[in-house]
């Protein structure tokens, strides 16, 4: 846990003082939490009149492209205009990372760029672990989402009446969306003030909602149908898991976005407190993991242990270099030694 001090704070004031070129980057594979947040304070900050680009390491999925800022603030990097992200990271005086605490969770190009790079950073994270890299770091995994850090650094910047409406609405939805809309433990009577304050701002949470969640289609719904099918239960382990092979996404036209929010159907059965869901990256060569949980249940050390993965106690993400079929029988075997 590493919060700024005093000091941090008024340096900080200071830099941001006079207008600068700034860079604010999430993780690759958005989701609410990271688009929220980067665009939340991108909104805040571009009333001082700061030369803002929000730089994402890849494409948007289509669930998030409603969010205040996405058009005008946002440089996709391994995209075409991967050139222009360059450039513009490279002449940030300031780098904002957000919502991640190691560079390789850019990807590996994004990653070799911010390597070189001799900008101030600041990191605003509730991730375990954080690398080293940042001048200024935020970093507690008490907190329910970055977007709440950056609602309580501007705070402390004395920026808050910069929370227009726009921001609000960007920090409402990653706190909507890495609470598990207000259900996961760390939805504190705090983060509820904080919503409230939000709301009182002018956020219409009824529809950032009904945009999150009500805006499938029927093609989503096809895919939601084939997950749940293919779903397996294992009550000697009160576990559950779903796998979706490349053909069976191929067959059904997955796209980036889609499958989001598939992984929390495993644990609304009952007695189940332990759910994975395992997507075959064929492009990648890999199986990527999401992993769920609740009560005492660690997901984050048991994807840091044997999934090359992590993220919070509850929820985490991993990966596996084998097939889908031996990702699952490496998953099982480890449930025989770890939840018996």
């Amino acid at each position: 846990m590493t919060h700024l001090n005093e000091t941090q704070v008024k340096e900080l004031q200071q830099l941001l003082a006079n207008p600068k070129k700034i860079a604010i980057i999430p993780h690759r594979n958005v989701d609410g939490d990271a688009m929220g947040s980067t665009l939340g304070l991108y909104h805040i900050l571009k009333q001082l009149n700061h030369q803002i680009t929000v730089v994402v390491p890849n494409e948007i999925p289509d669930y998030l492209q409603w969010i205040p800022g996405i058009e005008e603030a946002t440089l996709i990097f391994e995209g075409a205009k991967n050139s222009e992200a360059i450039k513009v990271l490279k002449e940030a005086e300031l780098i904002f990372t957000l919502d991640f605490n190691a560079f390789h969770r850019t990807g590996e190009q994004m990653e070799a760029t911010l390597k070189t790079l001799s900008a101030t950073f600041i990191m605003i994270d509730h991730h375990e672990k954080p690398d080293n890299f940042a001048k200024y770091t935020f970093s507690d995994i008490n907190y329910s989402s970055t977007c709440q850090m950056v609602y309580e650094l501007i705070q402390k910047l004395e920026l808050g009446y910069h929370i227009n409406i726009e921001a609000a609405t960007c920090l409402y939805t990653g706190i909507a969306t890495d609470s598990g809309g207000f259900r996961f433990p760390r939805t504190t009577g705090n983060l509820h003030r904080i919503v409230a304050d939000l709301i009182d701002i002018g956020v219409n949470n009824s529809k950032i909602h009904e945009n999150l969640y009500d805006n499938g289609d029927y093609n989503k719904l096809q895919i939601l149908g084939k997950a749940l099918t293919n779903m397996k239960v294992l009550p000697e382990y009160k576990t559950s898991y779903i796998a979706l092979s490349q053909k069976e996404q191929n067959e059904l036209q997955v796209k980036k976005g889609d499958t989001e929010g598939i992984v929390n159907y495993g644990l609304t059965i009952k007695d189940i407190d332990f759910t994975a869901f395992f997507t075959e990256v064929s492009e990648e060569k890999i199986i990527k993991i999401s992993f769920r949980s609740q009560g005492d249940f660690d997901v984050n050390q048991f994807a840091r242990n044997h999934f090359n993965g992590g993220g919070h106690k509850n929820a985490a993400g991993g990966k596996s270099f084998d097939s889908l079929d031996d990702t699952i029988t490496k998953f099982i075997a480890i449930l025989a030694i770890e939840k018996k």
